[in-house]
């Protein structure tokens, strides 16, 4: 069992997002020590915070990784992160237009100086 300071250098997440995710069901400790109420995470917690981290990392929002945590078959996993890869893929063609788009707008401001 690891306190949450441990699991947190472990995993990366933060103390907040932690108890963040406990809170909105999507990474509840294994075990809260009654007397104190320090949190005690384990194991199987590990890999499951490493997902939530990587999830987050990829853009998905609270929801989204609820309805991964909910599907515990993880048959759904691949179909979602290729969703999201697309999504992905237009956000930055879009991005990219609207660089493009100002620095044509910086070089029309030099052409007529």
């Amino acid at each position: 069992m690891y306190k949450t300071s441990e699991f947190s250098s472990m995993t990366g997440l933060s103390k907040d997002t932690l108890r963040y995710y406990a809170e909105v069901g999507l990474l509840e400790p294994a075990f809260i020590h009654l007397d104190n109420k320090y949190r005690y995470y384990d194991d199987g917690s590990y890999f499951l915070a490493l997902l939530l981290g990587k999830l987050r990392r990829f853009g998905f929002s609270i929801k989204e990784m609820k309805t991964v945590m909910n599907d515990e078959s993880f048959a759904n996993l691949e179909k979602l992160l290729l969703e999201k890869k697309t999504s992905m893929e237009k956000e930055a063609e879009d991005i990219e237009e609207r660089i493009q788009e100002l620095d044509e707008f910086i070089q029309s401001g030099k052409e007529e100086k």
